[in-house]
């Protein structure tokens, strides 16, 4: 098992949505992108995207885990 601290690493957009229908713990920061990606050490996971909006085959970064949710970044 990782530490939280380590994080899954970097990865590529494999899939992406904006959510606009956000469940009522998220409700306040609809709307926002949540993406499938593949990540380079192997797997893939759910995460939400923060910032500039990511596309599919995009490189993107993890940033951090909030609430236990992994975030990542689009990568420059």
């Amino acid at each position: 098992m990782m530490a939280q601290e380590e994080g899954p690493g970097p990865g590529v957009v494999y899939t992406e949505t904006v959510v606009h229908a956000a469940p009522e713990a998220y409700v306040n920061e609809a709307p926002y992108q949540i993406a499938i990606l593949t990540l380079d050490r192997g797997g893939r996971i759910t995460a939400r995207i923060e910032g500039e909006r990511v596309s599919i085959g995009d490189r993107v970064a993890f940033k951090e885990f909030r609430n236990g949710i992994p975030v990542y970044t689009k990568s420059p």
